[in-house]
């Protein structure tokens, strides 16, 4: 570990405490390259839970709080106050403690989606570029060394020009009614979630990997949502989603959580006029191209015929598995070097700001909300922007 003279960042959390998968995630990310440490938290909304897990984390008590507001205002106070918070709560409480973090003047990283709604989103947006702070959102999985590859694939020209694009997130985790066995009960409930499950859960994963990794911006989508799995529920479980891009391609993605025997298998493939690339999460550290005329390739992470860019993301030597820590950690280090960067009153160039940021958040958020209007107006085709 560096030593403390702005050579290590101090982060808080909000959300993340005891039980909670996601919390360990962000922690074991953040602190992966000893960057950053810990050293403040409100990880719940019942302040013992809080007490419970700043005491097993081995945190201060004096920098454990009853909530986000309080948070903010004694962590802005204080001289050696947080240089960033981590919010990974449920979507309902992502809008109000980043809000009250950027106006304390605290860079932020969020958990997707961004916000429950557009409006709330574009708020954020514009606080984060009003104050001047980074503001970082963690679709983890364009962190990949092979999504890296595959998207400068792309950009080098080699799949041509980009036609028809593919993704897919099948999972079966609600294929029963989970929610009436006290299971992840409030991803079924709009006060918690917001206005979409599956797409908002899941679907803004496609979303933000298709776009990583093809830079294609959405013209128009025609969406269809459906609750599957359970009598009663509110928010989906599946979405069929087709899209026109701006270029002139095509796509066609879709989500689920009811799709009984499959895990967490996002994948995407893209199909250009020179040729095709396939991705799969479940599998990361691989990347399938296939060119016109020519024999499949597998292309595996760790090996020197990969560009620079997604070698630089590379952690173990060839053959060693990576995989969702280390995407997390790559994120992390990213935002991480450039906070680090700025502190010390360098500029930023576009490769230190190379992580999902604030705008991709919204983008995610206009997304999900496009999805759910034109499937409740009967899957009509609807403007993006």
């Amino acid at each position: 570990m560096q030593d403390a003279d702005g050579k290590v960042l101090r982060f808080g959390m909000v959300g993340g405490g005891v039980g909670s998968f996601i919390g360990h995630v962000h922690r074991k990310g953040a602190e992966f390259d000893d960057q950053a440490k810990l050293v403040a938290g409100c990880f719940s909304s019942n302040f013992e839970r809080t007490l419970n897990t700043g005491a097993q984390l081995g945190l201060d008590r004096s920098r454990l709080y009853r909530d986000h507001l309080e948070m903010a205002e004694k962590e802005a106070a204080r001289e050696d106050g947080i240089d960033y918070v981590i919010i990974c709560t449920p979507n309902y409480a992502h809008y109000a403690a980043a809000k009250a973090f950027l106006q304390q003047g605290i860079n932020v990283v969020c958990d997707k989606p961004l916000t429950v709604t557009v409006e709330e989103a574009e708020e954020l947006a514009r606080l984060a570029d009003e104050k001047g702070l980074l503001f970082g959102v963690t679709y983890a999985y364009s962190q990949c060394p092979a999504v890296k590859h595959a998207q400068q694939m792309v950009r080098n020209g080699d799949l041509g020009d980009i036609q028809v694009v593919v993704a897919e997130y099948p999972m079966g985790s609600l294929a029963a009614p989970v929610e009436l066995e006290g299971k992840m009960p409030w991803r079924m409930d709009p006060q918690y979630t917001g206005i979409s499950n599956c797409v908002g859960d899941i679907g803004t994963h496609v979303e933000h990997t298709v776009s990583y990794i093809t830079g294609l911006e959405i013209s128009e989508l025609c969406a269809r949502l459906d609750n599957f799995g359970g009598k009663n529920r509110a928010l989906d479980t599946n979405a069929h989603i087709l899209l026109k891009y701006k270029s002139g391609a095509v796509g066609n993605y879709w989500c689920s959580q009811v799709a009984i025997g499959y895990d967490n298998p996002l994948r995407v493939r893209v199909f250009g006029s020179k040729a095709a690339i396939e991705w799969c999460q479940e599998i990361p550290n691989y990347l399938i191209v296939r060119k016109l005329g020519e024999p499949p390739q597998l292309l595996a992470r760790g090996h020197s015929y990969l560009y620079p860019e997604a070698g630089q993301m590379t952690r173990l030597a060839a053959g060693h598995s990576e995989g969702y820590y280390e995407m997390f950690a790559n994120f992390y280090a990213k935002f991480n070097s450039a906070l680090l960067k700025r502190k010390q009153g360098l500029p930023l160039t576009e490769e230190d700001l190379d992580f999902p940021d604030v705008k991709a958040g919204l983008r995610g958020v206009k997304f999900v909300s496009r999805c759910v209007e034109s499937s409740k107006q009967g899957s009509v085709w609807l403007k993006f922007d």
